[in-house]
């Protein structure tokens, strides 16, 4: 990394497949079970750990020792027993934190978020289309929400953009619906603040934020599919999160579905977000009423639970076509789990029963992944940020 100081990082671990290591990585890999289990289960002690991870009493307690010093980990409370010794429980270090972005085409939301994944302070950065001027704007922000929290300890930025990362540059490459030119936004950032930034798709992000810190282990294929101003994916299959050349896996929102339909930021006509993103509900509801003013995308859901039947048909067709895309990610993919995030969540209701009937009539051997709504809106996309610096790889280290 190209950064004054190097993130410290929590990977994911799934407990339900790990294999405890005897080779040069055993430390690193032994490092990152303990430091699951101690999440997973604070406040614990150091001899509970030993038996639900395997290993030695010893090497959990070295293990421990590092993590307190690392300051990732602190000694809390002293348990009760009937006899013997009484052990002090391990717990996580509440005062370890990051400040995690989350870029859109016209707004930027900020926060300081904790390793449980807990929100402590919100911002919002209006953007413009000059990435320079908007830096400044972030870098400002973010230099008030240290001096806020003056007795935490800030690890790095996490940053979840609308579009593709370089693994090699860690540059925005494909961000068509942010409309920037190229720059270093990354650089930039670690020049001015002195933290390291992790920047991802916000797909993946989202992603990561479910592994690291909603406890799904034991399925190790899942699609997220986030649905806003566009439409993205992040991929985890075979138990790896899956990032493609120069980081462009998951664009299953560029693939054409009609070669005649509405022209994409991207340049290419018809693609699926133009039809199943909360910008395509907005434009069928406009189709529907041509007089009607134009209404954000909560507005529409507002109206359609009013009862407004134009706003129901706009928002039932654009189910149709969410489910339409999903179809070539079952295909393609075969995932166990589909995780949706986004816009559409609030309303998920409404739009589910279209979702799986859609799915279910077309599956190719009538096995139909399970659909769940991540019900968290744009906290999703902010704990997906901070999952960036919590991990202790990139996700561009991964497959």
């Amino acid at each position: 990394m190209h950064s004054q100081k190097r993130a410290r990082g929590m990977s994911h671990i799934d407990l339900t497949n790990v294999q405890l290591a005897s080779s040069e990585t055993a430390r690193r890999i032994n490092r990152d079970i303990v430091l699951e289990l101690i999440r997973a289960g604070a406040p614990i002690s150091r001899a509970d750990l030993a038996r639900q991870s395997g290993l030695q009493r010893s090497t959990v307690s070295q293990i421990a020792e590092q993590l307190i010093r690392e300051k990732w980990v602190r000694e809390g409370a002293i348990a009760s027993r009937p006899r013997g010794r009484r052990p002090t429980l391990l717990e996580l270090n509440e005062d370890l934190i990051v400040i995690a972005v989350d870029i859109h085409p016209r707004l930027a939301i900020l926060a300081t978020v904790d390793l449980m994944g807990r929100l402590l302070s919100r911002a919002q950065v209006t953007l413009s289309s000059d990435p320079a001027a908007t830096t400044l704007l972030l870098i400002d922000c973010m230099t008030r929400m240290r001096e806020e929290l003056p007795n935490k300890s800030f690890e790095g930025i996490g940053i979840s953009v609308p579009g593709r990362v370089d693994a090699a540059t860690q540059r925005l490459i494909f961000a068509p619906n942010l409309n920037w030119p190229d720059y270093d936004l990354k650089s930039v950032i670690e020049k001015a603040v002195g933290l390291p930034v992790m920047m991802e798709n916000a797909a993946t992000a989202s992603l990561l934020a479910e592994l690291t810190f909603r406890r799904i282990d034991g399925v190790r294929d899942i699609v997220l599919v986030t649905i806003s101003e566009g439409v993205g994916a992040g991929i985890f299959a075979n138990g790896q999160l899956v990032v493609g050349n120069r980081g462009m896996a998951g664009e299953f929102g560029h693939v054409q579905i009609d070669p005649e339909g509405p022209r994409c930021a991207c340049g290419q006509k018809g693609c699926w977000e133009t039809f199943s993103s909360c910008r395509a509900a907005l434009r069928f509801y406009m189709e529907l009423q041509p007089a009607a003013k134009r209404i954000s995308y909560q507005e529409l859901l507002h109206l359609a639970e009013e009862g407004d039947d134009y706003a129901a048909k706009a928002l039932a067709k654009q189910a149709l076509y969410i489910a339409r895309g999903l179809r070539f990610i079952i295909n393609g993919l075969a995932p166990s789990v589909i995780l949706i995030a986004g816009e559409v969540t609030p309303a998920w209701r409404r739009f589910a029963p279209i979702i799986e009937k859609e799915v279910a009539q077309h599956a190719l051997d009538g096995a139909v992944p399970s659909i769940q709504p991540v019900h968290e809106g744009e906290l999703a996309r902010l704990r997906g940020a901070a999952a960036l610096v919590f991990q202790r790889s990139t996700v561009h280290e991964k497959v």
